[in-house]
């Protein structure tokens, strides 16, 4: 597997609340400390459905790259604001269809990287590599991610429940096609977020207030637009519960919603 070279100084905060560790407690992980779980029981008290979120965001992801590797023949991933890994990672599901598959993942936290280079190694066919960079800093992930992957050859872009780190919405945009206009024809973008209610709203105050990095909810007609200029996957724009489900959907739709989209 490549991997970056992890900086031991490193220092690991685990005074204040972090994202990826938060969403691991909601996922029912273990890698997290009593400041997370402090936060994200606080948020999931005003906010149940969060839980069905972490747990329904997982699970797009894994059908998302399942289909876009069997069905579109992608091999090649970049996973921004990748988190802290679990069950059915990135690379697990792409190489179980493609072993040659290559998959990049990118995040700003140390403890994020440490913690998917000890767990995510790859097929021997394929590799599985981690960068150290904030994803708004498209011009070095980009230069690092292609000491791996071919960028003249189709890549999936991943942002899963992480764009709404970004708070200004033609920011977002901006950042968006930036990643997107650095990638081949046929290339295609995996996006889920969580659209804005007043209950999410809710949620996404208490959790800035929390200490955590802020996380902001959007109107469903802004997140549709970030798939602008690209050929949306059937069933589209939707919440991701229902996105080619492997069965019927026995709860109700989250709020969060996403798309897989391609590139001309």
């Amino acid at each position: 597997m490549n991997t970056e070279r992890q900086d031991p100084a490193d220092p690991v905060d685990t005074s204040t609340p972090h994202s990826a560790r938060v969403w691991n407690y909601w996922l029912g992980g273990e890698d997290n400390h009593p400041v997370d779980r402090a936060l994200g029981a606080r948020i999931a008290e005003m906010f149940p459905q969060i839980i069905d979120i972490a747990r329904a965001s997982r699970a797009f992801q894994t059908r998302a790259v399942r289909h876009v590797t069997g069905q579109a023949g992608i091999r090649q991933f970049l996973d921004l604001g990748s988190g802290l890994p679990t069950a059915d990672s990135t690379h697990e599901v792409a190489q179980r269809t493609a072993p040659e598959a290559r998959v990049v993942y990118v995040d700003n936290d140390p403890i994020v990287l440490a913690h998917t280079r000890a767990l995510a190694v790859g097929r021997p066919e394929g590799i599985t590599a981690c960068v150290h960079a904030d994803l708004t800093d498209s011009a070095t992930v980009l230069r690092e991610a292609a000491k791996t992957l071919d960028l003249d050859r189709p890549v999936a872009l991943m942002l899963l429940s992480t764009l709404g780190h970004v708070a200004d919405d033609a920011e977002a945009a901006a950042l968006l096609r930036r990643y997107l206009d650095a990638l081949a024809a046929g290339s295609c973008l995996i996006l889920c977020d969580t659209i804005e209610t007043a209950e999410t709203r809710a949620g996404s105050d208490e959790y800035a207030d929390g200490g955590a990095l802020p996380y902001v909810s959007r109107p469903a007609h802004v997140i549709r637009s970030f798939s602008d200029g690209l050929d949306l996957v059937e069933p589209g724009f939707g919440s991701i519960s229902l996105w080619r489900p492997a069965g019927p959907v026995a709860t109700e739709p989250v709020e969060q919603w996403g798309f897989v989209a391609f590139k001309r």
